[in-house]
C-alpha cells in the first residue's frame, strides 16, 4: 500500500512537471547497490552516497518507442530519474554518479520534503533552484530528441544561447567570461590596495586589458 501510494504520487508529480503520456511510464526502482557495484565504492563512498540519497526510481522513458517523437542524430532516448533525497544540501558528485550509471540522457527530479529541483548532467551538473514541486515545470519542445534534449538543458540551466552559437559554444563562452570576471575583480582589488606607483600603474594597465577582453566577448 505504501509503495502504491508513493508510485501514484510520483506519477502525478512527473506528469505535472513534464506533461508526459502514460505510455512513457517505467517506475522501476533503481537499487543503490547497483551504483555501489558499478563504481566499486569503498565503505566511506557508500556512506556518503547513502547520507544523501534515500530512493531512486527510473520514472519515465522518452523515446520513439514510448511516444510520438523521432530520435535525434545522437539522442535515441531520454530517461527521467526521480531521486528522493535525505537532505536538501547534498554532494553534486553523487548525482553525477547516477548519470554515469546509465549511458543515456537523463532528466533528474531531485525531491526533498515537497520541494524539488530539476537537473541534467551536461559537461557538469546543471540544476534549477529549489521550488515547490507543483511549480517546477519544464516544457519538452522540439521536432526530435536532439532538439528536446537541448531545450531541456537550456531551460534547466537558464543559459541564454545566442542565435549564432551552439549550446556547447555558449557554455564554453560563459565559463570563459566567468573566469575573466574573477580575474578582473582580483586585479581591481590589488590595484586599490597597491601603494607603489609603478606597480599600481602596471595593475591598472592589466585591468584595462582584461576589461577590453571582456568587452570583445560581450
Amino acid at each position: 500500500m505504501i509503495l502504491n501510494s508513493f508510485v501514484s504520487w510520483l506519477l502525478k508529480m512527473v506528469n505535472k512537471m513534464l506533461n508526459l503520456p502514460r505510455s512513457t511510464e517505467l517506475n522501476k526502482f533503481l537499487p543503490k547497490k547497483a551504483i555501489y557495484d558499478k563504481f566499486n565504492m569503498n565503505t566511506q563512498e557508500k556512506d556518503n552516497f547513502d547520507q544523501d540519497v534515500k530512493k531512486l526510481v527510473i520514472a519515465n522513458e522518452i523515446s520513439p518507442v514510448t511516444m510520438n517523437v523521432t530520435k535525434g542524430e545522437n539522442v535515441e532516448a531520454i530517461f527521467v530519474i526521480h531521486v528522493q533525497l535525505k537532505k536538501e544540501t547534498y554532494n553534486d558528485k553523487n548525482i553525477a554518479l547516477i548519470s554515469k550509471l546509465i549511458n543515456q540522457k537523463i532528466i533528474f527530479i531531485l525531491e526533498y520534503t515537497g520541494k524539488s529541483r530539476l537537473a541534467v548532467f551536461y559537461q557538469k551538473l546543471l540544476q534549477t533552484s529549489w521550488k515547490q514541486s507543483a511549480d517546477n515545470i519544464v516544457e519538452l519542445k522540439g521536432l526530435n530528441l536532439n532538439q528536446i534534449w537541448e531545450n531541456v538543458i537550456i531551460q534547466i540551466s537558464g543559459i541564454e544561447v545566442q542565435s549564432n552559437r551552439t549550446i556547447d559554444e555558449q557554455i564554453k563562452l560563459n565559463e570563459t567570461k566567468t573566469k575573466l570576471q574573477l580575474q578582473i575583480e582580483m586585479v581591481e582589488k590589488q590595484a586599490r590596495t597597491e601603494r607603489q606607483p609603478k606597480k599600481k600603474f602596471e595593475l591598472v594597465e592589466r585591468l584595462n586589458k582584461l576589461k577590453s577582453e571582456m568587452e570583445s566577448l560581450n
